[in-house]
């Protein structure tokens, strides 16, 4: 792979690696002897924060070492990864399309997450959630593609496709360089997952003795064969130590309770850490109810990788 592939714009982004990691004192870990240390990747990049970077940009350099510059996503209305993709194109010259569920929502007006994909530059094209459940299938993902082509006027095999989540086998070799930061600093790495690129990735990259822990924020406990499917493809088969807590989605994708609710708000006048609701706060929650279970050896040090921050409107 080239590494000037993506050419000065991408270095004069200047993302912030390794991300901090920084230890803070909650006694909640502490009475039962577990130190927690906070894995800062919300600071990467303020447009490109967390797993976004870790994953967007080798697919970014995979599209352009095919001569591909335009990407083909896939998100909800109030998607992370379609915002990320949107402010990806925009910083480093890429075309960006995003396929959004729903095509009831193509005669409102924008939600202020698809408002910031669409002052970014990404085309938005709406679609029925029938078909957006489908678009993996062969048949479908080549229709959405030659709508989008044409609406755009080049062959659709000008167009670069990351699935919905930005998880697939490039995503999956970024987040390696995570485990790799995290080599030697905690026993136990948490992170919250919705589609398992980061988790698998993650596991990956970690040392012999140390293991993960992913907290998905979808129902359904899908997740497992995600992953796997996902080592498989990146790295020919499992790597590391992984396992998967499906009890701490708050009601699925997008949503939370009063109690989570109360929990963030409770970890960020603890500790001054402004906590997302959708991924973060699950990822701490669940941290806390498995430290109160004693789920951590007296001794151990766990590491909690913030993926994302607060954004000023999210929505369910």
């Amino acid at each position: 792979m080239n590494p000037d592939v993506l050419g000065p714009g991408l270095a004069a982004l200047r993302p912030r690696l390794p991300s901090p990691l920084t230890a803070v004192e909650d006694e909640r870990f502490t009475r039962h002897g577990v130190r927690l240390l906070l894995k800062r990747d919300d600071l990467i990049h303020s447009a490109l924060p967390g797993n976004k970077w870790r994953k967007l940009v080798p697919n970014l350099r995979a599209a352009a070492d095919g001569g591909r510059r335009i990407l083909l996503t896939f998100g909800g209305a109030y998607s992370n990864h379609l915002r990320a993709t949107a402010a990806a194109g925009r910083l480093l010259g890429f075309t960006t399309v995003g396929v959004v569920r729903g095509d009831e929502l193509a005669g409102r007006p924008l939600n202020p997450s698809l408002a910031r994909c669409a002052a970014d530059g990404m085309r938005l094209r709406f679609t029925d959630r029938a078909t957006y459940r489908r678009k993996a299938e062969p048949a479908v993902l080549r229709s959405l593609l030659t709508g989008a082509a044409e609406e755009l006027s080049v062959p659709p095999e000008r167009l670069y496709v990351i699935p919905e989540g930005g998880s697939n086998s490039p995503a999956a070799r970024g987040c390696t360089a995570l485990g790799e930061e995290l080599r030697g600093a905690a026993d136990v790495v948490g992170v919250a997952c919705g589609t398992g690129g980061t988790l698998a990735g993650l596991a990956a990259g970690l040392a012999p003795g140390q293991r993960a822990i992913g907290f998905p924020v979808l129902r359904g406990g899908f997740l497992a064969g995600e992953v796997r499917a996902l080592q498989l493809a990146a790295f020919g088969g499992p790597r590391g130590a992984w396992s998967l807590d499906e009890r701490f989605h708050g009601g699925g994708y997008a949503r939370t309770t009063p109690g989570l609710d109360s929990f963030a708000a409770d970890f960020e006048d603890r500790h001054g850490l402004p906590v997302e609701r959708l991924y973060v706060a699950k990822l701490l929650h669940g941290l806390t109810v498995l430290a109160g279970e004693g789920a951590f050896p007296a001794g151990s040090t766990v590491a909690a990788v913030i993926t994302g921050r607060p954004e000023p409107a999210e929505g369910p």
